[in-house]
């Protein structure tokens, strides 16, 4: 099944499931021709064609079977110069509704200029004289990565679209070449013209370090003996999964939310919500999804200090989406989602399986054994995994959206793949990186994500509320010195509600609806737990860490607006200082009792292990968005008593 629409080019604009139906294949070829015959077809590259979504109220008031107005955000440009056109048109009304060109923005490196760049990198005589140098002769062999430039305001790269990259070399064709780091050469490719602008040696007047040339492989053929004694362990479900899909719409013990996706940000959920046995459907988020992340590196040293990558902003995490493999990725009773994302001529790619969707068991979900009269009551606890997974060069990104029936919602990112290796004398490794095998190594870094949550707790009007965990000192309202409560602060305005997180408060946020009481007369709410921040090093007023000012808050609150889409802004290739979270947020607007969107910041901070060689085991984080206060009771009080047929001992 498709995650877009697939409707014929007859019934583009008309015959479409639901407003927020991501473009179907036939639809993003409408809007390239259209494109086409507005802009000129010469050389016309389509970084994005995605689905211009519906403001809210039209979403909101929608009925099945109701004529929406398909509308596209594109984005295109021509090689030879920098500068975008970004606009929206209407394939209902086959006309651009509005268009703006953009000189100095520059569109992402897309996936199809990746093997151009390694190309012309190759061909290039001083880079082929580097590699020499290091006894490299077989060119054929050699590998080359595109990294984002950033702006470093280097002389000669000004008005240029381009990628600073990485080499390594293969021991053999199936070799894995991250064992064999180039040290110290990068070239530096203007991708729009495919010019080897400069090729940067930086052993140019000195002796190189040497190629490591010992091999570390993980195809299964070539890694050797495999452990045995593992037995099958299979998730069986007889009669089925437990929940259903239509079209894109998913349900499942008591939730409904509308799967999309888009090249950008990947997976994305819309207008989740929950109904409880017999009762009404309650709103939780409208838009959820993974909007920015940034890698920075934390080497000073020359080829090294520039590597800051925006993964999502400067290449697209859907994509680079994988074709997820049953048996593989995930286990159990599967239902997989297709998905469209634009080629940079415009033609929709398929991509199969994009998106996963299944049930897991996640232990107990409640238990209490009543010890006067000998008798227990226990729960299994089950969820459901909506999932995709993203390969951006040398690691993979996996994304896990999980639902409770405990009514709780949590975000999980899994890396994996293979860190990005560097050489060194073997045991002298810099200070900045872990030898990870003899004369290779991996320098400490960080993967910084940030969630933008449109929330939507019981309604639009919502206030952000920060609670702190508090002892007073010992004395009369303290004699014994046990005592310790919290203190709630509500965020009102943008600049107040820059938030770190703090664990010696045991700080959270709480998403609260004033208009709607629970059982004990408290607002409604969900509350935000970061489990996973991480301090960021990157300085803030370093080139980077102007580009990338959203890591150094944990929680940013803003009022929607349609055009607030990511956090470091709509062009994040080559972006100039402050944009994003910093420039929307410069205004202090009131988000009190509105509709607010939170960007949370979460991640992982990595200094390299041998454990992550040859292959990355997925290392985690997240966060949880659980309910506090939205029930009246445990939603999970109802589950059936009941024991597995399918245990056995042992």
């Amino acid at each position: 099944m498709a995650i877009a629409n697939t409707p014929t080019a007859e019934t583009t604009a008309a015959d479409t499931f639901h407003p927020l139906d991501p473009l179907g294949p036939e639809e993003m070829r409408a809007a390239a021709t259209m494109l086409r015959e507005a802009l000129g077809p010469d050389d016309l590259r389509f970084e994005r064609l995605v689905l211009e979504e519906p403001d809210k109220a039209t979403v909101h008031a929608w009925q099945p079977g109701q004529a929406v107005d398909r509308q596209v955000r594109f984005v295109v440009s021509r090689p030879g110069s920098i500068g975008v056109t970004l606009g929206i048109l209407s394939l209902t009304e086959h006309r651009i509704l509005s268009r703006e060109h953009l000189p100095d923005a520059r569109p992402m490196i897309m996936l199809e200029e990746f093997m151009g760049v390694e190309d012309a990198v190759k061909a290039d005589p001083a880079f082929v004289k580097a590699c020499r140098r290091r006894g490299i002769e077989d060119m054929s062999l050699v590998c080359v990565d595109p990294w984002s430039a950033g702006n470093f305001d280097v002389p000669g790269e000004e008005g240029r679209r381009l990628s600073h990259t990485f080499a390594w070399v293969r021991n053999h064709p199936r070799d894995n070449f991250y064992a064999h780091p180039v040290e110290g050469v990068n070239a530096v490719v203007d991708i729009d013209t495919m010019e080897v602008i400069r090729v940067d040696d930086h052993y140019a007047d000195r002796d190189p370090v040497p190629v490591p040339r010992g091999e570390s492989n993980y195809e299964a053929d070539l890694v050797g003996a495999t452990r045995n004694g593992i037995k099958p362990l299979d998730v069986v479900q007889n009669d089925g999964p437990s929940f259903s899909i239509e079209g894109n719409l998913l349900r499942w013990q008591g939730w409904d939310v509308r799967i999309g996706f888009n090249a950008r940000e990947g997976l994305t959920l819309h207008t989740l919500g929950y109904t409880e046995d017999g009762g009404e459907r309650r709103s939780v988020l409208y838009r959820a999804s993974l909007a920015e992340m940034v890698v920075p590196y934390g080497s000073p040293e020359p080829g090294h200090r520039r590597k800051n990558v925006f993964d999502i902003g400067e290449y697209g995490l859907g994509k680079l989406a994988n074709s997820l493999t049953l048996g593989c990725d995930c286990l159990g009773a599967i239902r997989y989602l297709d998905a469209y994302v634009n080629g940079i001529d415009g033609e929709p790619m398929q991509i199969e399986n994009a998106i996963c969707i299944h049930e897991e068991d996640t232990g107990i979900a409640w238990k209490h054994w009543d010890f006067r009269t000998d008798h227990t009551e226990v729960r299994r606890l089950r969820r459901l995994v909506i999932s995709s997974i993203s390969t951006v060069g040398n690691y993979e990104y996996a994304s896990y959206w999980y639902l409770y029936q405990t009514g709780m919602v949590e975000f999980e990112m899994k890396a994996t793949g293979i860190i990005n290796t560097v050489a060194c004398e073997p045991g002298k490794p810099s200070k900045y990186a872990n030898e990870v095998a003899p004369g290779v190594a991996g320098q400490i870094h960080q993967h910084l994500f940030c969630a933008r949550l449109d929330m939507e707790v019981d309604g639009p009007e919502n206030t952000v509320v920060e609670y702190n965990t508090t002892a007073p000192p010992p004395g009369p309202d303290n004699p014994t010195g046990n005592a310790f409560h919290e203190e709630a602060t509500p965020l009102v305005s943008e600049q107040q509600a820059q938030r770190r997180a703090n664990a010696e408060t045991m700080r959270y946020w709480k998403v609260v609806n004033r208009n709607r009481r629970n059982a004990v007369g408290q607002p409604t709410a969900f509350k935000l737990e970061p489990t996973d921040t991480v301090t960021p090093f990157t300085h803030p007023d370093s080139p980077s860490g102007q580009r990338g000012g959203f890591i150094q808050n944990h929680l940013w609150v803003t009022p929607f607006h349609k055009d607030e889409r990511y956090p470091v802004g709509e062009f994040v290739n080559h972006s100039a200082p402050g944009q994003g979270l910093p420039a929307w947020t410069a205004a202090d607007r009131d988000v009190e009792d509105t509709d607010v969107v939170l960007w949370h910041v979460f991640g992982l901070h990595h200094p390299v292990r041998p454990e992550d060689y040859p292959v990355q085991p997925c290392v985690t984080c997240g966060f949880k968005l659980m309910p506090s206060g939205f029930f009246d009771r445990n939603p999970a009080i109802n589950l059936p008593a009941g024991k597995n047929a399918a245990s056995c001992c042992a």
